[in-house]
């Protein structure tokens, strides 16, 4: 639907033309035309971007109170000019409007609008995907509290790769200059959902949300982690026929209750193949799936273990797409917390984590970052609070809001590592933990048939015994290191984490002093 601004439909910009809420077979003919947009053998579209992960270093929060962020910040003077550079530059411009809502539940739906580039019409038709739809008669009344403005080929001269992402919280606006990555607009929106959780008692999770079907009951299990630990893939792999609920973000509120945001996934895609991951594999074959930086070859032949262009490829997918998708407005709590971190060493495959050590280790957010944060990430070892690169807050209030959540209302937490045991899995005796091995995992703990014992080194409880997994290595490494007379490597790397994370967790001024005397 194609027309000229109307006084019941007013932006914070005055493009050159706008293409009001498109249809997907519209945003989909718009896409096709853009040069980078190749068809597949699934007949969807594949779009190789310039930009292929999101711009963490030129992430700004615009504000005059810096103390009041832990992350980067500008002034509300220069976030105006960049504001006013780009409201010119989109006078110029052909322009797409999409509007719809995170989040499906009545309690808690948030209007939110996309404003974008014509000519970047495949993020246009991502977004859609991911927003819960409004009716024909909300769209004519429609006042988002989100709002993204997005103009992929405008640089921003004098900011890092010459990108900005503008975090306006106090308007909730976000402006995105000069990448054409999706990631972009999702978290856009999800950033700023953020701070609204915040403020109403809860937490928004960086997480994943299945339903395990154990003796009649549902057990409903959230799955924190950084992109690339394995969120996804835990989240769709089978548990007791179990169904996924939410890939990417979750709301905690107090008593328990989730909140879902997206209507569908943003789905990495390196490696994927129907064995392993058969719920995506199949999603990103749908027609109405959008590929993003994944190998085809001339005749639209998909590679998904190609690396030569980029091991970031994403695939957005419908939830309608997902086979045996639950609806997070019939979750009543959630039962347990699973904390990803992709170790190489010493962290066993799963391990109980109890009182405030709990919200220590989500506080703590430890992984091996992937290529999903980019070239200055993969491959090094990360904190991130809460495993959350998305709160535009005061980082400590992550762990506080945690625990009070915790005492709140009870819910057992694991950490799982999605790794490898001894090394990186390719020296000599390391072993990989595998898909196999997590399911194995997610299965025992939603039956409660995981035996366990206390760990000396590090507080937490061990497994002596979970079903599936007959290799006792994954499950106290300690064991393996000294039967492989590395006992020593082993005492030296649980001194180091043990003094690395008393000293991290010091580090954010405001911590409660239950969860910084955890460890």
């Amino acid at each position: 639907m194609t027309d000229l601004l109307t006084p019941t439909k007013q932006l914070p910009v005055q493009p050159k033309s706008v293409s009001w809420n498109p249809t997907a077979a519209e945003l989909r003919s718009y896409a096709s035309e853009m040069p980078n947009a190749r068809a597949t053998e699934f007949g969807n579209l594949n779009v190789a971007t310039k930009v292929v992960s999101r711009s963490k270093g030129s992430t700004f929060i615009a504000t005059d109170n810096p103390e009041q962020h832990s992350d980067q910040t500008i002034s509300r003077a220069e976030y105006d000019r960049m504001a006013k550079l780009q409201n010119d530059y989109i006078k110029t411009r052909d322009m797409v409007v999409v509007d719809g809502f995170i989040g499906n539940d009545p309690e808690f739906r948030v209007p939110a609008r996309l404003i974008i580039e014509k000519a970047n019409a495949n993020i246009a038709g991502m977004q859609q995907h991911l927003y819960y739809p409004a009716t024909a008669e909300e769209l004519e009344t429609f006042e988002p509290v989100l709002t993204v403005i997005y103009t992929p080929n405008l640089k921003a001269e004098g900011y890092p790769d010459e990108r900005l992402i503008a975090v306006d919280l106090e308007n909730y606006i976000t402006r995105v200059f000069h990448s054409d990555y999706f990631g972009e607009s999702k978290k856009g929106g999800l950033r700023m959902w953020n701070k609204l959780v915040y403020e109403r008692g809860g937490l928004a999770l960086h997480a994943g949300c299945k339903v395990i079907p154990v003796d009649g009951t549902d057990r409903v299990g959230l799955i924190v982690g950084l992109s690339g630990t394995g969120k996804t893939t835990t989240t769709f792999t089978k548990q007791n026929d179990s169904s996924p609920v939410q890939d990417d973000f979750c709301a905690l509120m107090p008593g328990g209750k989730i909140y879902a945001t997206e209507n569908g996934c943003f789905a990495k895609t390196f490696g994927l193949n129907p064995n392993d991951e058969p719920t995506i594999f199949h999603a990103c074959a749908a027609p109405e799936a959008y590929l993003e930086n994944v190998s085809q070859n001339g005749e639209g032949k998909i590679d998904y273990f190609d690396t030569s262009y980029t091991p970031n490829g994403r695939a957005v997918i419908r939830m309608e797409d997902i086979a045996g998708a639950y609806d997070a407005q019939r979750l009543k709590k959630a039962d347990f917390l699973l904390i990803l971190n992709r170790n190489e060493n010493i962290i066993p495959a799963v391990a109980k984590l109890e009182g405030p050590l709990a919200a220590a280790y989500f506080m703590l957010g430890e992984t091996k970052g992937t290529s999903a944060g980019g070239a200055a990430e993969a491959g090094k070892s990360l904190r991130v609070p809460g495993t959350n690169p998305f709160f535009p807050l005061v980082h400590a209030y992550q762990g506080n809001r945690m625990l009070e959540l915790m005492k709140d209302s009870p819910m057992d937490v694991y950490l799982m590592n999605t790794g490898s045991i001894g090394g990186d899995g390719k020296q000599e005796g390391s072993k990989k933990v595998k898909i196999q091995h997590s399911s194995a995992v997610v299965k025992a703990i939603a039956e409660g048939t995981i035996q366990w014992e206390k760990d000396p080194d590090f507080g937490y409880l061990v497994a002596t015994e979970v079903p599936g997994i007959d290799d006792a290595d994954y499950l106290q490494p300690k064991k393996m290191y000294e039967r492989q007379g590395r006992l020593d490597e082993y005492n030296a790397l649980v001194a180091k984490y043990n003094d690395d994370r008393r000293a991290y967790l010091r580090k954010w001024k405001g911590l409660s002093e239950e969860i910084v005397n955890a460890i």
